[in-house]
């Protein structure tokens, strides 16, 4: 993207203003998708999460050339569509106060008691949308939800210049070089249901000497966001604002734990199955590998390289998002590409008993790999499990 004089001076300005803080609840989040909402009935739902309504479109951040009045444009036009009367239905619940935050490493997760994954399905799609996020991807079957790319206008400067530039149409030349995006899974349990939210994000980097192009490169994943995050959905669901930040407070520190070792092909995890099987889920949204289907009485997660978001054309050699997770892109999964859609794995996560499990990748027909696929998924899986 090509950016003038003027584009870049305003971005990192507000890189400067983009000021956060280690206190809970207390980020500021302004969050604006790239897509504007969709006219009708946004928060439309099915009545139960077995018919699947998927639309896998994806609104990105656009890379190679660009110049800063056409992202403005494009801004403006954005924003006049998102002003259009847009009709909706108010989803409500009442104040409850069994929802709990938990933590393992550096994941955390809420879990609430007594409500099913149906009834708080519409829930969470207002939440994202209050927020400023489109959902672009929706699979009740397996309880996933996914928003668009989006910006965090909050670390723009609320300065005169900004408000002169909105006030003439111009604010959509005023951009920071971050886009965030979240997938939201929903696990059934015996008690109610519990909700994991996983970040992404990328940040714009110049890519030539001039300082006239840039691209879109991955950055680390965001644990407190996605707490921070959490914390609004539990006032969302009623709970109050100091319970909220009391519940991130004592998720804050963890007791050390053993580490996971990988052994004979397999990463061992301080967990009993139930639980290890429903942290897998979020750390194989986190590493990039799609679950395209999962049988949770064989322990069983069927997933895929999530490959080519950013990278339209991919032909496994251009870079993006993706391609720096892409550790999947070697010689042993080279050979085993024939479907055009991508290589599909198996997880296998096993209960062993005294409250512990362990984690084998297979091949699609349920053989052990113990190629550098294999062992590069273990190794993430570890870190992201610790």
């Amino acid at each position: 993207m090509k950016r003038s004089a003027p584009a870049a001076i305003l971005l990192a300005t507000g890189i400067l203003a983009g000021c956060s803080t280690s206190n809970p609840l207390e980020k500021k989040l302004d969050y604006k998708s790239a897509e504007p909402p969709k006219l009708g009935n946004s928060l439309e739902v099915p009545p139960d999460l077995t018919t699947p309504q998927i639309q896998n479109k994806y609104v990105i951040p656009s890379t190679g050339t660009a110049s800063a009045l056409a992202n403005s444009n494009n801004a403006a036009a954005a924003q006049q569509a998102a002003t259009q009367p847009v009709t909706t239905e108010t989803v409500a619940i009442k104040s409850i106060d069994n929802i709990t935050m938990e933590r393992a490493g550096t994941q955390r997760w809420l879990a609430v008691k007594g409500k099913s994954p149906a009834e708080l399905w519409p829930v969470l799609k207002a939440f994202w949308q209050e927020n400023g996020f489109v959902i672009k991807t929706e699979e009740p079957d397996l309880g996933i939800m996914e928003t668009d790319w989006a910006e965090n206008r909050a670390k723009l400067p609320a300065d005169g210049i900004r408000k002169l530039m909105e006030t003439v149409g111009l604010g959509g030349a005023m951009s920071t070089p971050e886009r965030d995006k979240f997938r939201i899974r929903l696990e059934k349990t015996t008690n109610g249901t519990e909700i994991y939210f996983s970040h992404r994000g990328m940040y714009e980097t110049f890519i030539n000497e001039g300082k006239s192009d840039t691209m879109w490169q991955p950055r680390p994943v965001d644990p407190n966001l996605e707490a921070e995050l959490l914390g609004r959905f539990m006032i969302r669901m009623g709970i109050t604002e100091e319970k909220a930040k009391e519940a991130l407070k004592q998720t804050q520190t963890v007791a050390d734990k053993p580490k996971e070792a990988i052994v004979d092909g397999k990463l061992n995890i301080n967990d009993s199955f139930d639980r290890a099987w429903r942290r897998v889920g979020l750390a194989l949204d986190r590493i990039g590998l799609v679950v395209n289907d999962r049988d949770r009485s064989q322990g069983i997660y069927y997933v895929k390289p999530a490959k080519g978001e950013l990278d339209k054309n991919d032909n496994s050699s251009s870079g993006g998002f993706w391609s720096s997770l892409a550790f999947w892109k070697s010689k042993d999964t080279e050979d085993k590409s024939s479907n055009p859609t991508g290589p599909e794995y198996r997880i296998l996560v096993k209960d062993v008993g005294n409250g512990l499990s362990t984690l084998a990748v297979q091949d699609k027909q349920g053989k052990q790999l113990s190629d550098s696929f294999a062992k590069s998924v273990l190794s993430k899986l570890q870190t992201e499990l610790q």
